[in-house]
């Protein structure tokens, strides 16, 4: 299961990740992703993620090759920014809001 949450401001996004980003459920990810007019700032948020498999990892680049930036919180999704060489967001706060 895959939950995801985009909250858009005028300048930038925030997209929060929950549980497993995997096959089609990445590929929502991407496609609301379009939907939305592209903002200046992306920021991914992969702290609650459990699991990424291979079509999730190309989403994840994907949103990179964008200009996401990215919020690992966990010694998981830490591992597979790093892997896949995923900027990561030194400044959280504005992602920590729920």
């Amino acid at each position: 299961m895959l939950r995801m949450e985009f909250h858009q401001l005028e300048n930038s996004a925030t997209l929060r990740l929950e549980g497993r980003f995997v096959g089609a459920w990445a590929e929502q990810a991407r496609s609301l992703v379009t939907k939305a007019p592209l903002p200046r700032r992306l920021v991914v948020d992969l702290r609650e993620v459990s699991y990424v498999d291979s079509i999730g990892e190309q989403v994840l680049i994907w949103l990179c090759s964008i200009g996401a930036m990215f919020v690992a919180g966990s010694c998981y999704a830490v591992d597979v920014c790093e892997r896949l060489q995923l900027p990561l967001e030194r400044d959280v706060s504005s992602s920590q809001a729920r």
